[in-house]
């Protein structure tokens, strides 16, 4: 099954991403994975992404080339299309792609040259898997709560404290970790560093299980001690660095969503089309096309605000200016997210007591969007932060 792409022709878009819509899903029908084993499976999408040039749209072009990306920045648009489609196919293929991106998104953004070219191009060719260490058990929508923290010393630093529900955590090969350096400032102290999975007093060992399975981990630092080069941006500049990279990254959360809402309303449609019952098609019921159009307008209205979102963002990098569209993406992830799980709902509702059975799309579906409402900021952060954004305009 292959996603429509009507939507790819409203005025957000151009050729090139329309374009790149189309050759992704001409790819991702001829992929198959087995996804028993998530860690297994994921390397193996990062694997086939990388070597089929699909995680180039992760990091930018740099400069001559020498990062490895397919474009000269990094494209919110590009980013939407493609997890939409990715998502559409398989969440676990969108969710290995994804993490490139925001794993490395504070290199592209705060990196020295030096950092730049050490790990963009790997994670552009997939030869290293990112991560994104900034949440924590007491300190996730709050993030100036984090305790874990960074201490100076003879040419460089030493990390103690923990990190969970880390993405890719136990499987990536570098973690952007952001800790505490000035532990009585709040968000103010906090500093990026990279930390290279293999690097002294760093366990990622303890796996976390949940319901749509993902490679997730908490890790341990113990006495981890980095060398000067490690700190990522400026010093306690890290919560605006984390900030600056979920803007980015948090309008491609509405994409995955909005692929996944999609393919629940094609499965849906397509059963409605099959299913007989009383002497007629479930789809001649005039109930179910109601059900129908209500899916059809829930995901319209979201998909409006991701590409709104994204093309503002972009618009701003192509004049130049430094536009934050904090507000526009947080509308779009709640709106998109929030909107995904009812059509998912209503579509599983559709397939009836096939929808429940273990196996079927529509019921991984059903656990797989779940997460999207809460992670790089929960359904009510987003309504805070477009509630300031309004008070405050």
């Amino acid at each position: 099954m292959k996603p429509t792409t009507a939507h790819l022709e409203l005025p957000f878009f151009d050729e090139v991403h329309r374009t790149l819509a189309q050759r992704l899903a001409d790819w991702t029908v001829l992929q198959q994975v087995d996804e028993t084993d998530d860690r297994q499976a994921c390397k193996e999408w990062v694997r086939r992404l990388g070597a089929h040039g699909w995680l180039r749209y992760c990091v930018p072009a740099g400069p001559d080339g020498a990062w490895g990306g397919a474009l000269d920045r990094l494209d919110s648009r590009a980013l939407v299309v493609l997890r939409e489609t990715l998502a559409f196919h398989s969440p676990l293929a969108d969710f290995a792609f994804a993490m490139q991106g925001l794993g490395s998104g504070a290199i592209t953004l705060a990196g020295t040259p030096a950092q730049q070219a050490a790990y963009l191009p790997q994670v552009a060719s997939g030869a290293k898997i990112a991560a994104f260490a900034l949440s924590e058990a007491d300190a996730g929508s709050d993030a100036g709560a984090m305790t874990t923290h960074a201490m100076a010393g003879a040419g460089g630093w030493t990390i103690n404290g923990s990190k969970t529900w880390i993405s890719n955590g136990g499987l990536a090969d570098f973690y952007v970790t952001f800790a505490k350096t000035d532990r009585t400032a709040g968000t103010r102290g906090i500093t990026a560093f990279i930390v290279d999975a293999d690097n002294g007093g760093l366990d990622s060992s303890a796996h976390i299980a949940v319901m749509s399975p993902h490679p997730l981990a908490t890790l341990a630092f113990t006495d981890c001690r980095l060398d000067g080069r490690a700190q990522l941006g400026t010093l306690n500049g890290g919560f605006k660095l984390a900030m600056q990279t979920l803007d980015i990254f948090r309008a491609s959360v509405a994409g995955a969503a909005l692929g996944m809402a999609r393919r629940a309303l094609a499965e849906a449609v397509q059963h409605a089309r099959t299913r007989k019952m009383f002497g007629q098609t479930l789809a001649d019921f005039q109930l179910t096309q109601a059900k129908i159009g209500e899916m059809a307008a829930l995901v319209d209205a979201a998909a409006l605000l991701t590409y709104r979102a994204a093309w503002l963002r972009d618009e701003g990098e192509r004049l130049g200016r430094n536009v934050r569209v904090t507000a526009e993406a947080a509308m779009a992830k709640m709106t998109a997210t929030e909107n995904a799980q009812r059509v998912i709902d209503m579509a599983l509702q559709l397939h009836g007591g096939l929808g429940v059975k273990v196996g079927t799309k529509v019921e991984s579906l059903y656990r797989d969007i779940r997460a999207l409402r809460i992670y790089e900021g929960a359904t009510e952060i987003q309504q805070l932060i477009i509630g300031k954004a309004v008070l405050q305009s």
